[in-house]
């Protein structure tokens, strides 16, 4: 059995919704990501279809993309001026250390939970 046909189930009855190879999904069909590009979010609807393909890296062994129906996807809503400033604070606390209070032109790593200096100070002392 080929990876093809083990990933090829356009009725739905082996995974319970239709399933197509990676990079063989029919048309009318799209990943969240695709919708976003074309401008549209899926809307509410439930997932229409998915892709599959093999993957060593994973633990199931497979790697899966759901698909949206293109012609039931609604427009992206718009930014308003609170979701901008909203998001905004968000980078900010992103970019402030805990610790220190000082706020950086980058992310404070999140496995450190401060930034460089807080995280080793002996190593600032020693230079």
């Amino acid at each position: 059995m080929s990876a093809y046909t083990k990933c090829f189930d356009p009725a739905g009855a082996r995974f319970g919704i239709p399933t197509f190879p990676w990079q063989f999904a029919p048309d009318g069909y799209a990943t969240r990501r695709q919708l976003r590009a074309g401008g549209l979010r899926p809307g509410g609807q439930p997932v229409a279809a998915q892709v599959m393909r093999s993957h060593r890296g994973r633990r199931a062994g497979v790697q899966v993309a759901y698909l949206y129906r293109v012609d039931l996807a609604k427009p992206v809503r718009p930014m308003t001026s609170r979701k901008w400033a909203a998001l905004a604070l968000a980078m900010l606390a992103r970019r402030t250390c805990p610790a220190c209070r000082t706020t950086y032109s980058y992310c404070i790593p999140t496995s450190l939970g401060m930034c460089i200096l807080c995280a080793y100070p002996e190593e600032r002392r020693a230079a």
